[in-house]
């Protein structure tokens, strides 16, 4: 009876896993994405109202809206950061984006917002990946297209208002080799494929393009990858603010770091930009009237709102004026 009974549970939880898919590359449910489910999936922890109100205290500056309203609700060793910058140690931020979209939409604006944020309150460099490569490999993109829409979005991304004497932007195209290759080396050299597979989803379809990319995305968490930053300075922690999807990546990083000599990265993760057509995915650059850009005008913005926007209003006129709006959705 036991064993049915964790048969049971099993395919229960295949089920749940089924409804929702969340990884680098796609992001979607059934019904609302279940972030508890996530954590649970992937190990990182809640950020909890401890930590937020310990870094109100140690940088005398209130907590970022998307803190104090949960859109940054998961972790991997923030804590550690926070004890680092209270013993005066430095340390860096990393974040990036995968250029397939001429300009950024509100979901990608989160990260960059967020990272302008702790970047001013902690008076630290950031280091901002721009993955070309990527998206060659993924989209139907020619290596030209990809480059043009890195140098797109890296605009945008600027615009944010980084620091410019803390802030390093590079592609992967113009910037991959030397010191930061040699890490790609050491952190390919120590992930199996099984385990890419187990982590990323690699099926025997994937040319082996994808499966090598990995170790690009890892190593900006390592400051040794950076020399002409961060010279003699190869024990700097480093702290990525990204969205949860993004945190199989940085699982494989942080198994390998202790095996070459460096420190796990830590992060601070974000729940998903919700598509305008509801919570089941996010605003995704493949389909864009899921998503307000930043170049829309007043004029598109308004449009998608009102063809494209799901919200709980009723089917009719006659109905909303009866029922109202359903006030859940």
């Amino acid at each position: 009876m036991a064993a049915t009974t964790s048969e049971s549970e099993k395919k229960q939880e295949e089920g749940a896993e089924a409804e929702q898919v969340v990884n680098p590359w796609e992001v979607s449910a059934k019904g609302k994405i279940d972030y508890d489910k996530l954590i649970d999936r992937f190990g990182c922890q809640r950020l909890d109202q401890s930590l937020i109100s310990r870094l109100h205290r140690l940088t005398s500056r209130l907590p970022h809206v998307f803190l104090r309203r949960g859109v940054f609700f998961a972790h991997r060793d923030f804590a550690d950061i926070l004890d680092a910058y209270e013993r005066g140690d430095k340390f860096y931020l990393y974040t990036g984006r995968g250029p397939s979209s001429e300009a950024l939409h509100l979901g990608h604006l989160i990260p960059f917002m967020f990272t302008k944020y702790l970047q001013d309150a902690f008076k630290v460099p950031l280091v901002i990946q721009l993955t070309d490569d990527e998206k060659f490999m993924w989209k139907n993109l020619t290596i030209e297209e990809s480059q043009r829409l890195a140098r797109e979005n890296a605009k945008d991304i600027i615009a944010c208002g980084f620091d410019i004497s803390k802030t390093f932007i590079f592609a992967d195209f113009s910037y991959v080799g030397g010191s930061f290759y040699k890490n790609m080396l050491e952190v390919a050299k120590r992930v199996t494929y099984n385990q890419a597979v187990g982590i990323f989803g690699f099926t025997g379809e994937d040319h082996i393009g994808k499966v090598s990319f990995p170790p690009v995305q890892a190593v900006p968490s390592f400051p040794s990858s950076f020399p002409h930053l961060f010279s003699g300075k190869e024990n700097l922690r480093c702290l990525i603010p990204c969205a949860i999807d993004q945190d199989p990546y940085f699982r494989m990083t942080r198994d390998v770091a202790p095996r070459i000599g460096c420190h796990k990265p830590a992060l601070i993760e974000s729940l998903f930009f919700p598509a305008l057509q509801g919570e089941t995915g996010k605003m995704s650059a493949s389909d864009p009237n899921s998503a307000i850009y930043v170049t829309d005008s007043a004029k598109d913005i308004k449009n998608k709102v009102n063809k494209h926007a799901f919200s709980g209003g009723q089917d009719s006129i006659e109905k909303h004026r009866q029922l109202g709006a359903n006030l859940e959705l």
